[in-house]
């Protein structure tokens, strides 16, 4: 009978995986989850550090944040410099086009833009490390997007560049953005002692 339900048990947890790979800039990891649904909903395991164990890299979160955005609402570009936040970020509701920046100085991908679609529906979600500028812009309606990150949130230590300023074809012709935000400076114009370093 228990050797019964120990293998009832372990087809039941055999049902959630994670597919954590990385992209084509160092550092910077998609995360899929594996999704359990029935007639009531579904179910999934939305962060389990052994996966990334598994793959070289062990995560130390402290703080998590979310926002709620409406359709044509652009976030960013962020970063810290001094206390400087990994994140891992994913769209819990709605969907949004996910945008991160290598700003890290003699980075060989340095000023690479990385772009993916994360909605409620593919449960992608993406870990940005450390040095890279990120933001995102709303698609659906509105939208509910959730963040991890491996450092707090200081203001005075928050820098940011100008999203028009990077090579990449927004799906949004006139985006929502907030007055900050407006004013940042383009990646070529961010004086070089505002960048992040290349570890």
């Amino acid at each position: 009978m228990r050797r019964g339900l120990i293998h009832i048990l372990e087809e039941y947890f055999h049902l959630f995986n994670m597919n954590i790979y990385e992209a084509d800039i160092k550092g910077l990891y998609v995360i899929e989850s594996d999704v359990y649904s029935d007639e009531r909903g579904y179910f999934l395991e939305s962060f389990s550090n052994k996966y990334f164990v598994e793959t070289g890299v062990n995560l130390n979160f402290v703080q998590d944040n979310i926002s709620k955005s409406t359709k044509g609402v652009l976030r960013g570009l962020h970063y810290q410099l001094k206390n400087p936040q990994g994140k891992m970020v994913r769209c819990i509701s709605g969907e949004v086009l996910d945008v991160c920046v290598d700003i890290r100085k003699n980075s060989p991908t340095f000023g690479k833009v990385f772009s993916k679609i994360l909605n409620d529906k593919n449960h992608t979600s993406l870990y940005i490390p450390t040095g890279f500028a990120h933001g995102f812009c709303v698609l659906s309606d509105e939208a509910v997007f959730h963040y991890k990150c491996t450092d707090y949130y200081y203001p005075n230590d928050s820098y940011g560049l100008l999203w028009s300023g990077i090579d990449l074809e927004w799906p949004i012709d006139k985006p929502i953005i907030s007055k900050k935000d407006k004013i940042l400076p383009t990646l070529t114009e961010q004086e070089e002692k505002l960048l992040t370093k290349y570890e």
